[in-house]
């Protein structure tokens, strides 16, 4: 496995520093802490330099609050100029490490995403009978921080680099207590071993991709099995044989509790592949796919709370959805949600702008970015 040295450098170089600071600032420009830290935007970045050069960085405390939907999560905030220190990293350590990563892993890389995971989901469907689908339990609160601080010095062995490696992934704040025990455990093991990654970090995602890498190249390379693909810790393996899934699910389970992991028990399934799965927020069969229940239940809801109280990213909030929306088959639920769409659009918009939202051909033209359109006659953004 080839190595990566002198990297420091580069972390701590002040146009790295500059560039990481542009994309922690991305769509938050607006944030007080953001408006703050670019008010002495050189200096402040100057000073992170030498903190960095000297080791004398320390990261700051986070700020935590809790989701309920889809299901109870804690996210942690960390400060704006720690978040810069994390895009300063991974720029830099990034692109080395995803190279080791198999190609249907698809979780926070470029060009991959839930979208293009969910259509490979789909693809893998129509050429196999079975599908054994995995969700491993808790696995941000499980992730072990010493065997990932020595997988992350095995693939970069670069003191320096390393010191900062360990510096954030040591100043995670407490997470979600998970009482585990593997093999060899004594009783104290689940409070003595420090566990856990704050869900919000850029570097937390990163880190959490690169925990299951060996487990995705085992799976290919020990186990053979080529129909398979990964985000986060939601993952799936197709096979002609439901007894060959089986003996997976067997192994698979083996090899992640030397990770100190285990899968969710009430979210193992193997199934023939022709019914209706659920992956990923969306329903996906052979011939379509289509938004959850529950999913356009909390967007309904959302818009009607939206119409006397609206977000200041209202517009960005509808977009995003929408965007969502139309990667599945939506043309029947885009057409019920046309006038609920159209009234929480106009009613909180100029009259001068409202006025041009409005197409000949019953479409709503909104100013989410260039000419985003919701087409209402052809059902698509």
């Amino acid at each position: 496995m080839k190595s990566h040295k002198n990297l420091f450098v580069q972390v701590v170089s002040f146009s790295n520093l500059l560039d990481a600071a542009h994309k922690a600032a991305r769509g938050k420009r607006e944030r007080p802490n953001v408006i703050l830290f670019f008010s002495r935007l050189e200096d402040n970045l100057w000073d992170l330099g030498q903190e960095l050069s000297q080791r004398t960085y320390r990261p700051g405390g986070y700020s935590t609050f809790s989701v309920y939907q889809p299901k109870p999560r804690m996210i942690s905030a960390a400060p704006f100029r720690d978040r810069v220190v994390h895009h300063a990293l991974i720029n830099v350590i990034g692109p080395l490490l995803e190279r080791s990563f198999i190609y249907d892993s698809y979780a926070n890389r470029a060009g991959k995403g839930t979208h293009r995971a969910i259509r490979r989901f789909q693809w893998f469907l129509r050429r196999h009978r079975y599908v054994l689908k995995c969700d491993i339990r808790k696995y941000f609160p499980s992730i072990d921080h010493e065997i990932l601080k020595a997988m992350l010095h095995k693939r970069i062995p670069d003191a320096e680099t390393g010191w900062l490696i360990d510096r954030i992934i040591d100043g995670s704040n407490d997470q979600e207590f998970v009482c585990d025990y593997f093999p060899g455990d004594n009783l104290l093991a689940p409070v003595a071993r420090r566990r856990g990654l704050p869900i919000g970090n850029l570097t937390s995602q990163f880190f959490a991709n690169c925990y299951l890498s060996p487990f995705d190249h085992f799976l290919k390379e020990e186990l053979g099995c080529r129909a398979y693909l990964r985000y986060v810790d939601d993952f799936a393996l197709f096979s002609d044989s439901k007894r060959q899934l089986q003996q997976w699910q067997t192994a698979l389970a083996g090899f992640l509790e030397s990770y100190r992991l285990k899968l969710h028990p009430r979210r193992v399934q193997i199934a023939p592949s022709h019914g209706a799965h659920r992956f990923l927020g969306q329903i996906v069969s052979r011939s379509h796919r289509r938004v959850t229940g529950e999913n356009v239940r909390r967007f309904r809801r959302r818009l009607r709370s939206w119409e006397h109280c609206p977000p200041a990213n209202l517009r960005a909030r509808i977009a995003g959805w929408v965007g969502h929306a139309r990667q599945a088959d939506t043309r029947a639920l885009m057409e019920s949600l046309r006038e609920p769409l159209q009234c929480c659009a106009l009613l909180h918009l100029p009259a001068r702008s409202a006025c041009s939202f409005l197409s000949a051909r019953g479409s709503i033209v909104l100013p989410f970015g260039p000419a985003l359109i919701l087409s209402f006659n052809r059902y698509a953004v």
